[in-house]
This record gives C-alpha cells, structure tokens and sequence, in this order.
C-alpha cells in the first residue's frame, strides 16, 4: 500500500508539473499580451475591497498578496523553471494588493462622513456647482458651508425648481437659503442604487432640498470659474437653438450636460440601447479629434513652406489632442471622456510612433490611470460600460477573419459600404452581449434591439448630428447657423423616433431579479478572457460565461421585499398582478426601485386593493402560499400603531411583521420582525420564503464605511 501511495504522490506531482509547464508555455506565446492582466488584477483587488468590507479582511489581502509575491520571488527550488509563470503569479498577486490598497487609501483619505440626522436649518455658504435639469424644471446646487455654524466644512448636494433662480447664482457666488438636509440616502434595497457610497467618494456630506427663497449675498468674482461658466452658457445656447429633448440631447453633446433631456425620452434610450450616446465617450470624443484632425491637416496643407518643414500628421495628431483635451475639460471630466482622451491621446501616439494604435496594451494603460485617479469608478456602471465596450470592440476587430473581412481590396463602393455595415452589426451585437451582465446588475434590465438601433443612430450620430452642431456654433458667430441648427434638430428628432420604436418593440427590454454579484463575476472573467487572450486558449473563456448564463435559470423574484425605512413593502406572486405595495401614492423612487429589483415592468397594484388582504387604517394581513406552506404577514401602514392588546393578539398570530417604526409592546411573530430598530440594522431586505433566505442590504455593505458612518 505504501508503494501504491508513493506512485500516486509522484503521479499528482507529475500532473501538477505537467499543467504549470502548459501554462508557462501559454504565458511565454502571449508575449506583450499578458499586460493588460495587470489592470485586471488590480481591478480586482479593487473590486475585493469593496466586496470583503471588513478592514483586517483587506489587510488579509493586502499581506496575502506581498506573501505570494515574496514567497515566489525567494523560492530557491526550480528557480529556472516556469519563469513566466512565476512571473506572472508575482505581477498578478502584487496588481491584486495594490489594487485594494489604492481605493482604501482613498476612500481613508477623501471620505466623507455624513451628517448625523436630517435636519432643517439655514446655511451660508459658497456654491461650487450649478447644473440646471429643465426638463424636470428643476436646479441642482453643490453648496459648501460650515455644519450648524461651527468649524467643520461640508458640502452639500441640494435641488429647487427652477423657478427660483436669481441672477447670479453661479459658481463661486455666496448664498444664504434655508434648506432641509439629510444624511446621502444607503440603498433601500439589496442591489439598489448606493448614493451614499458615491456621495463618500465625491465629499458630499449630505443631500437635500432647498424650501424657501436663495439670497445671493455675494456675486462669483471675476476670475471665478470661468471653465465651469462657459459649459453653461454653451448648454443654454444649445438649448435655446434646439427645443425640446432634441436640444436636451444636443447640449449633452456640446457639454456633457444632460438635464434637459425628458425623462421618458432617457428611459426610452436606454431601453433601445442608445443610451451611451448621451454620455460623451469614445463616439464624441473620436468625432471631435478626427474633425479636428482632419480640417488642421487640410488648413495647413495650404501653406508650402509648412509642408515642406514639418511633418503635418505629427502636427495635426497634436492640434486634434489638444482639441480634445478642450472638450474633455468643457465637458466635466467624466471618467468615460477621461477614458476616450486618454485612449485618443495614446493612439495618437502610437501613430506619431508608427506603432499600432488600436490594441489591449492601451486600453489597460489609460484603465490604470483612471483606476488610480478614481479606484472607486471600478464598481460602477459607467467604467465597467466604458472600458466594456471597447474592449470588445478591439477583441473583434484583432481577430484574423475580422481583419481578413476587412482588408482593403479592388471592389465596388457598395460592396465596400456593405461589408462596413455588416462588421458595425456585428460590433454593436457583441458590445450589447458583453454590456448585458453589466446593465443587469447595476439596471437589472438591458435592450435586446440595440445593435440594430445603433447601425443607424451612430452613423446619424457622427456624421450628422454632431458635426451639425459644430457647424451651427462656428456660424454662429457670424449669425448664420440657423440651417446647421434645424438640421441638428431633425437628425435628433430622428434619433429619439428611432429609440422610441425600438423601446416599443414586444420584448425590447429584458428584466431580471437581483442576480447576485457571484453571477456578475463569473460572466466578466469569462467574457475577459476570451478577449485578453488568443488563439484557442481563449475558448476556455466561454465556459464561466455559459456557466453564468445558464445559472440565470434559476433567478426566481423574491417573494416579500422591504424597504429600508418599513414604509414600502412589496409582495409579488400574485395572479394578475407583478408587484403589490403596501405604499401607493407616495412617490415613484421606491416603487421603481422595487420593480428593478424584482425584475418586473408593471403593472403595480395597491395592497388595500387586492381581495386577499384585510386592511384597517394601522394595518394589513395578508396570506402567502409558498414553498408548500401559508406564510402569514402583518403591515402595519403608518407610524400610528394599534393599541398594545390588538397588536400583540396580531402579532402573535403573523409569521412576519413589518413596521416603519419601532414596534412598542410585546409583538412576538413565529419567523421575523421587521420594525425600523431591525431594519436600521439590516437595511433593506428581500425575502424569499419558500428557501427561508433573507438577503439583507447590511449583508453586503454594513461594514463599510459609509455604512458604519450612517450607524
């Protein structure tokens, strides 16, 4: 027997040498492929900062990284063996620890706690940013100030209708109002939106709504922010030239402002999967650099002696990337603009270089500077969106029958034209396959029509829309742009007919309950494996993303979901009808919230509504049958609560009670109490009662620290 467990030690041995040699052979054919796996790996450690949310967790990242790395780099046995594969553990493990140690940094250093408790007070203070939102008639302000008078600076987010604007509410003007404030909301439900995070990042202490007039007790000096003023009186004029969503849209074009576009008309976007052309990104920014390219190149072809001592594709890359650090900078910096400059910026030297301009190597470097500056964009839906599309774009256009498809040849314009068309189908198909996780997750809904919608709307987009506008600006200036403007204004009327008939289309948009970020992972890892790699390692990509894809077959909708403040409950299930809430009329934040996380497009019902439940003014009982079983639930509706004899009788008789406020008396159920002393706790909840599974918001975040700063 001994000898027999000698043999297989030496046969697992052999196994494990004979896999780690494969793999160092894989590692030493990518070449300069293996790059871009260093801003994968130190987006994960990103990603597992926010995920682990524990600080000696983090720090059990950190120090288990620099083991790794160390234990590797000492390793005296085989030191001339699997030298890729050793290097490659070692880039990878120290990528991972500075991943997560960069947005802890961060976050130690930027983050913001909130205020301790909603309040209504008057402020004095300095406004830092103005955007204006007249399609909901609405003014957002940033406002810094000092909290209740004393010597901590905090900013505030705050809105009013717009109505109430003065002259001189600007950037850098002084303003007193009266203002009610509350603590950056936390998700009201598992998988919800996190304001509060994003808040803890941006330095906003709080958020809230101005109630009474502003008073403007200074005016913004002179050398303000001149940048901040420009962008918008840019957007006004847009606005004033286009009318409507059209003008919404064309102003978020000229300077990433987006308030005056509809609510429906965004909705309808996002839902046709047109959605990213309203934040300026690769479409725009390529659009400004190549207009800008090509008029230098033509205006400075006209002088000989120019030509004649100057290299004029060097000179016109630098006129186009200056052109296009303008329009970053005019359209505030936002990290997809920031990611499309950068990507612009490093194509255009790659060309100055005569290098390759499109590849992976330079997507991971401006990934890495964008991971630096802003750690925290990682898990959002705008840096995964952004970097997501354009790595699939490239991993299409690298392969050998792609380029093959697209080599230039001896053919008719038609046909040439058609084998364009044919490959942008083909991209918008895979950009929509591998941006669907990522609307799921963060949207729980993604468009099904987008690669059809965008074969029109990008062209519209880039060769007429925005050069329409640009067009109306210049002639502007001579009182002549009223042709470019109403050309822009139908080539936007066009867009939105389009995003609205492909939104209205049966089974245009796909919805889907909370998957779990497990899901979300696993597809990601697939989906950047088939495109990092080449060659036919690149298929075992496919099986973590059919291993999610297939796991979506189990997604069921939770049974009861409940909001963080006990107020809105929501019950689906029922026959007829997706989504029952217990607080109808109050509002459609909660209520759309509880949709996405569902999983459901409508309709909605009130509970006192519904046969089944018995409602009085303080309560509702409502019976469930799940899982073989009748769960019985007790709501009570307000903060009013029966007498304390009525409400234990019912207590003792519910299996779940839910309350928006703590529960006074003996109130006993057999399974769970879901008054606001657990849910301060907990956090929103989603109860999925034929499992026994309760999915918490605390489960995730409640040791993280804009969650602990709020507890």
């Amino acid at each position: 027997m001994a000898a027999a467990l000698q043999q297989g030690h030496r046969a697992s041995g052999a196994d494990l040498s004979s896999i780690a040699l494969r793999a160092d052979q894989i590692l030493n054919a990518a070449g300069a492929d293996r790059l871009p796996w260093l801003a994968v790996g130190f987006a994960g450690g990103i990603g597992l900062w926010f995920a682990l949310a524990n600080s000696w967790l983090w720090s059990g990242v950190i120090v288990f990284g620099l083991g790794v790395a160390g234990a590797v780099l000492a390793g005296l046995r085989g030191a001339g063996r699997y030298g890729h594969l050793r290097l490659a553990v070692v880039s990878m493990a120290l990528a991972i620890s500075a991943g997560c140690a960069v947005v802890w940094a961060k976050s130690a250093l930027v983050g913001t706690p909130p205020i301790a408790a909603p309040v209504t007070t008057t402020i004095k203070g300095r406004v830092l940013d103005r955007y204006a939102q007249p399609a909901e008639h609405k003014l957002r302000l940033t406002v810094a100030f000092r909290e209740g008078g004393g010597t901590r600076p905090i900013r505030a987010t705050l809105t009013m209708p717009d109505h109430a604007d003065s002259p001189g509410l600007a950037e850098g003007a002084v303003v007193t109002m009266r203002a009610r404030l509350m603590p950056p909301a936390l998700p009201i439900l598992p998988g919800s939106y996190d304001a509060a995070r994003q808040a803890w990042f941006d330095g906003i202490a709080a958020t809230g709504t101005v109630v009474g007039p502003v008073t403007v007790v200074a005016l913004p000096p002179a050398d303000g922010p001149w940048l901040a003023r420009a962008r918008h009186a840019l957007s006004d004029h847009v606005r004033r030239r286009v009318a409507g969503s059209p003008g919404g849209i064309a102003a978020a074009f000229a300077s990433g402002d987006r308030g005056g576009i509809s609510t429906v008309d965004e909705q309808a976007m996002r839902d046709s999967g047109l959605t990213h052309l309203l934040s300026v990104s690769g479409l725009h920014v390529s659009a400004v650099i190549g207009g800008a390219y090509c008029l230098a190149i033509r205006l400075l072809g006209l002088f000989p002696w120019l030509v004649l001592r100057v290299r004029l594709p060097l000179l016109a890359s630098s006129l186009g990337g200056l052109a296009g650090v303008a329009y970053t900078l005019l359209t505030g910096a936002q990290v997809p603009t920031v990611r499309s400059v950068l990507g612009a910026l490093l194509v255009l030297g790659a060309l100055a270089l005569g290098r390759q301009p499109f590849s992976l190597r330079l997507l991971a470097v401006a990934a890495a500077y964008v991971m630096l500056l802003w750690p925290e964009a990682v898990v959002g839906p705008s840096f995964q969106m952004s970097f997501g599309s354009v790595l699939a774009i490239i991993a299409v256009h690298d392969n050998a029958p792609v380029r093959a498809f697209l080599a230039h040849r001896d053919e008719a314009w038609w046909r040439r034209l058609g084998r364009h068309l044919v490959m942008i189908l083909l991209t918008g198909m895979v950009i929509d396959l591998a941006l669907m996780p990522i609307a799921l997750l963060h949207f729980h809904r993604a468009g099904i029509y987008g690669a059809m919608a965008n074969l029109i709307a990008i062209p519209l987009t880039t060769f007429v829309s925005m050069p329409a506008i640009a067009a109306g600006l210049a002639l502007d200036l001579l009182g002549l742009g009223a042709p470019a403007w109403w050309v822009c204004q139908q080539s936007l009327h066009l867009l939105l007919v389009i995003a609205r008939w492909t939104a209205a289309r049966p089974d245009a948009v796909t919805v889907m309950p909370s998957a779990g970020a497990w899901r979300f992972v696993l597809a990601v890892a697939g989906m950047l494996w088939l495109a990092l790699w080449h060659g036919r390692v690149r298929l075992w990509g496919l099986l973590p993303a059919a291993a999610a894809i297939v796991s979506l077959a189990w997604i069921a909708e939770p049974d009861v979901l409940i909001a963080s403040d006990g107020r809105s409950v929501g019950i689906t299930g029922l026959p007829g009808h997706a989504l029952l809430i217990l607080r109808e009329g109050h509002g459609t934040y909660t209520r759309d919230a509880m949709l996405e996380t569902a999983g459901m497009a409508g309709p909605v019902t009130g509970l006192t509504q519904w046969p089944g439940a018995i409602c009085s003014p303080l309560m509702c009982r409502l019976s469930l049958d799940r899982g073989g079983r009748t769960w019985r639930l007790l709501m009570l509706r307000g903060p009013a609560q029966p007498e304390a004899e009525v409400l234990t009788e019912a207590c003792a008789h519910a299996d779940i009670v839910i309350a928006p406020g703590a529960l006074a008396g003996a109130c006993h159920p057999s399974l769970l109490t879901a008054d606001q002393t657990t849910l301060d706790r907990t956090g929103g909840m989603m109860l999925d009662l034929a499992s026994g599974a309760v999915t918490s918001v605390a489960q995730s975040e409640g040791r993280l620290p804009w969650w602990r700063a709020q507890h």
